[in-house]
């Protein structure tokens, strides 16, 4: 599972020139599985999201978590984090999970975001969606969790 978090000040999605998902403050996520993915690397993922000391104190430290701020989460699905473009000009995508694995695991990852207490809108898997941000800072950090769920 990879996820991109985007600390924002504010992010919608719109499908079909209809707005699906809008947040003020907090993350917005775009959100990947691989081939190898299963609902164990969940909890510690969203663990890591909520709990990322990025938003600003009153010093203006980063110390701060979406958890800390009250934030929301804007959470995409997003199986082009899998892209693999060591060959060629044309990306391939073997890596990514396909649909009948993904959207189960996209639909529990977001339930527990919602479980945890947190705000979340979302996008529609497999949707043309058109992401609109404001990225705060910018920050923006990849998380793996073939590096968080060791």
């Amino acid at each position: 599972m990879k996820v991109v978090v985007q600390r924002v000040k504010e992010s919608s999605v719109t499908i079909d020139g209809e707005v699906k998902g809008q947040i003020g403050k907090g993350f917005m996520l775009l959100v990947g599985f691989s081939n190898d993915d299963n609902t164990s690397i969940i909890d510690k993922m969203i663990d890591k999201i909520i709990h990322l000391r990025v938003f600003e104190d009153e010093q203006g430290k980063m110390n701060l978590s979406l958890s800390d701020i009250n934030g929301s989460i804007l959470s995409i699905s997003q199986f082009t984090l899998y892209a693999d473009c060591r060959k060629g000009r044309r990306p391939g995508f073997t890596d990514a999970a396909k649909p009948d694995i993904a959207i189960p695991l996209y639909e529990d990852f977001n339930q527990k975001i919602k479980e945890a207490g947190i705000h979340i809108e979302t996008g529609v898997f497999g949707a043309d969606m058109k992401v609109a941000l404001i990225n705060d800072g910018p920050v923006t950090i990849i998380l793996d969790s073939r590096d968080i769920c060791k």
